[in-house]
């Protein structure tokens, strides 16, 4: 049984792929348990990786005063990461945030969306996956879903419009409402809101899980993958996969590398 130590957890969503997927998964202390990342220390050789979905809101194009707590918190988890020195991490995040970039590790950066995987939730986020062995997921190999329900956001509980809490949650995935009972009604939203899809945390973890325990896994070492990084697989003479992936290089060219090494006291 492969070991992870989980970042920012919230209600656990990320979590629950990785544990339908044989990953034993252990959280670090953190506000909504009462807790603080910033006095968490990691140990070198106690896990096989590390999984997190930092604060996203200064990043958001929705914020308008960003207030320096995102990036803070990215350090954090980059901080954890360079500690622990596991054989992978999984950030997730919107998509404008920063790259991460950690010595040693290979990043592969794609965006994912429920809609890609067949459900009917259209929410898109950027994952990055960091290893030493540069392996490679392969997550793109599904079909679309036709049908489009309006994005779920963190705030929905505070509109008029909302919808029912039920409802919400089988949007990000879940068979049963979740037991929240000490939340307030806007702070259900915001945790179910704020959380990764349950289906799509399946897919990365098992993606995940096949390449970690293959004997001979795909990685940049031994498959040629398209130049933007997003681990798709090119073939012949092509070097991006496709035309999103092009745009997508100028993006990351234009995109400056959150450099762990550079930061200190998570300021730039």
């Amino acid at each position: 049984m492969k070991l992870i130590l989980s970042l920012f957890q919230g209600i656990g969503m990320l979590d629950n792929g990785f544990t339908e997927n044989g990953f034993c998964v252990v959280a670090a202390p953190e506000k909504l348990l009462s807790g603080d990342i910033r006095n968490f220390k990691g140990m070198i050789g106690k896990f096989d990786g590390i999984i997190g979905g930092s604060p996203c809101q200064d990043f958001s194009l929705l914020n308008r005063t960003p207030k320096g707590n995102s990036i803070e918190m990215l350090w954090h988890f980059c901080r954890i990461v360079n500690e622990c020195k596991p054989n992978w991490f999984l950030l997730e995040n919107v998509l404008q945030v920063p790259t991460v970039a950690i010595d040693g590790y290979h990043v592969q950066r794609f965006n994912l969306s429920p809609n890609d995987l067949g459900f009917e939730q259209s929410r898109n986020r950027t994952f990055q996956f960091g290893s030493l062995d540069g392996m490679i997921l392969n997550v793109f190999d599904f079909k679309k879903s036709d049908t489009k329900q309006r994005i779920v956001l963190a705030s929905e509980g505070k509109k008029q419009d909302r919808r029912k809490f039920d409802d919400f949650c089988k949007l990000q995935g879940f068979n049963t409402t979740p037991e929240l009972d000490s939340f307030t009604r806007s702070a259900k939203y915001q945790a179910v809101g704020n959380g990764v899809h349950l289906g799509v945390s399946y897919v990365i973890a098992k993606a995940i899980w096949d390449v970690a325990t293959s004997t001979n896994p795909k990685t940049i070492h031994n498959t040629k993958v398209c130049v933007c990084g997003c681990g798709r697989i090119t073939t012949n003479k092509k070097k991006s996969a496709t035309d999103a992936c092009r745009k997508r290089l100028q993006k990351n060219r234009e995109r400056a590398l959150f450099q762990y090494n550079s930061i200190r006291d998570g300021k730039a």
